[in-house]
């Protein structure tokens, strides 16, 4: 599937969507992604804290665990949306899980401002550890 300018501002509006659901007590910094299957299929999702803030979860799990538990389990690209004037990229945690499903994912990163910048998920986690490595 080709990522064209349109499907990434699409993919991008999507993840500013799941943004608006953000459930951020604590930090006050919402976030959200929209993840693209390889079917075509676009899940969106919002980060969800919690009190117990190891119970957290953030918006790029969140998008794919629901593309996954519809069955999907290929990925194209994947947008995150924050109020961030800094391109808000993955979290450490957020590119170990995406890494799962594999390497060449593209990541697009934006400021609030909608300027995004592209990186694959390999160039944001170097020698990562993952199915490729059993």
């Amino acid at each position: 599937m080709e990522l064209t300018e349109d499907l990434i501002q699409e993919l991008i509006k999507e993840s500013q969507k799941g943004k608006s659901f953000s459930y951020s007590p604590y930090s006050h910094f919402a976030v959200g992604a929209a993840i693209l299957t390889k079917s075509g299929k676009i899940y969106r999702g919002c980060n969800v804290e919690n009190a117990s803030y190891g119970g957290a979860i953030c918006a790029e799990r969140t998008a794919c665990v629901k593309a996954v538990s519809e069955g999907e389990q290929e990925f194209v690209a994947i947008a995150i949306s924050s109020n961030s004037d800094d391109y808000i990229t993955p979290c450490g945690f957020c590119r170990q899980f995406l890494v799962e499903f594999g390497k060449n994912l593209i990541v697009i990163e934006t400021k609030k401002n909608g300027e995004y910048v592209k990186r694959t998920l390999e160039d944001l986690l170097p020698e990562s550890f993952g199915p490729h490595s059993l």
